[in-house]
């Protein structure tokens, strides 16, 4: 069953835009958004920053790709800045075709664009088809296509939605170099509304640290001794100093779980910071390996039971 946030539900979001990305796809995918409450961002910083400020109840930001890896200015605004949680998330499988402008054929081809993303996701395509262009980033890839039609650039690597929402003509398909690929979206909102536990939930992280020797095993241990599995694990530049590094974690389980728990507790005495960014369902609704008998939620309080025995004198 999923689980029922503990506030109320949002209505109005900032979305990586304009219109037509992936990002608002996979919000859309969620349910449609009450009328007016999609509202484009024309960067994720800038979704971030609605949210922030309350101009929006929720940002929709992209997280991670299956093969590109995390989208840092994600990962590095969760980091820094007012706190915000991730309330819940989800996949999209992405694909791309080449958006052109009516009557362009691929030999007319001399500026191509997207987001770097999927650029990396269709470089050999590109390099084998249109061996000749220039090659330039956008902001997204909707906005990629946006650029087409404006007469900036000659094709987009886009979705198809975005092509046609922007009255483009699809010169090619199926551009993706590897087929399948799936990127992950998260919703994040003011922290006060975290979602309840429902046994298949995964919790995000990121923690400051000093750099020395051992520091990356001490915080590891402190996950595999309370028998938790880390989902994705990556070091991010502090930015601070040159080999100034933090770490930004997704382990399964709740904050709610008593080992999860235990286990952000001994990260708060490690870490110079620890910066909680929400529990929530996973959308693929895995449960969580068994978890061993010693780290239940019944031997933390049993433990602590005989603890408190202790205290009062009584005999162990």
């Amino acid at each position: 069953m999923p689980a029922q946030p503990t506030g109320p539900t949002p209505t109005r979001f900032a979305f990586l835009g304009p219109e037509g990305t992936f990002t608002e796809a996979a919000l859309r995918s969620l349910g449609p958004p009450s009328e007016g409450g999609a509202v484009p961002a024309p960067s994720v910083p800038a979704a971030l920053a609605m949210a922030r400020s309350g101009e929006v109840e929720a940002a929709f930001v992209p997280m991670e790709n299956s093969v590109e890896g995390s989208v840092s200015p994600t990962i590095d605004g969760l980091a820094g800045g007012a706190p915000l949680v991730i309330t819940r998330e989800a996949f999209l499988e992405v694909d791309f075709v080449l958006g052109v402008r009516p009557g362009t054929g691929i030999a007319d081809v001399a500026r191509v664009g997207s987001h770097p993303h999927a650029l990396a996701q269709t470089r050999a395509w590109v390099a084998e088809h249109l061996p000749t262009a220039q090659v330039l980033p956008a902001a997204s890839t909707a906005d990629a296509a946006r650029l087409v039609a404006d007469g900036e650039l000659d094709a987009a690597v886009c979705p198809e939605f975005a092509a046609h929402r922007y009255g483009l003509a699809v010169a090619a398909a199926r551009l993706a170099d590897t087929p399948g690929a799936v990127t992950r979206f998260v919703q994040v909102e003011r922290p006060g509304r975290l979602p309840a536990p429902t046994g298949a939930d995964k919790t995000t992280l990121t923690c400051f640290v000093t750099d020395r020797t051992g520091v990356l095993l001490d915080l590891l241990t402190e996950f595999a001794s309370r028998g938790i599995s880390l989902t994705r694990l990556e070091s991010r530049p502090t930015r601070e100093r040159l080999g100034s590094y933090s770490f930004s974690v997704d382990c399964e389980g709740h904050v709610a779980d008593r080992r999860v728990g235990d286990a952000l507790v001994a990260l708060h005495r490690l870490c110079d910071e620890v910066r909680f960014h929400g529990s929530y369902p996973r959308a693929d609704g895995r449960a969580a390996a068994a978890v061993p008998e010693r780290v239940t939620d019944s031997a933390f309080a049993g433990a602590e039971d005989w603890l408190a025995r202790l205290r009062r004198g009584a005999a162990g």
